[in-house]
């Protein structure tokens, strides 16, 4: 049986601590999400896990009443315990999720 693993990038208005604790909490919530990152400052949110874009964005709308703009979407596909990564079914050109992961590592 083949399982797709998502990974997503949304934008969200994101104004003040009480926003970001808004959004924070309904990623919380959401049994399906794995691990999720949020940028107050770029408005962006990414979420990864096994579940479907487009319901993920209508619950994080309905909990927060925040506008969700999805900017990109990949889905891995699991075959007997290995991932082959797919071509990404949407690609944003001002944001690069492989090139920002370099700049967290060195961080640390």
């Amino acid at each position: 049986m083949t399982e797709r693993f998502c990974c997503m990038v949304m934008r969200i208005n994101i104004d003040c601590n009480g926003c970001y604790r808004k959004v924070r909490r309904a990623l919380l919530e959401t049994q399906e999400l794995d691990t999720h990152l949020i940028e107050m400052k770029q408005s962006k949110v990414s979420v990864c896990g096994k579940f479907k874009p487009q319901e993920i964005a209508i619950k994080i709308r309905k909990k927060t009443n925040r506008r969700v703009e999805i900017l990109e979407i990949q889905e891995f596909s699991i075959n007997n315990g290995q991932s082959h990564e797919e071509k990404p079914l949407m690609i944003s050109s001002s944001w690069n999720l492989e090139s920002n992961q370099n700049l967290f590592a060195t961080c640390t």
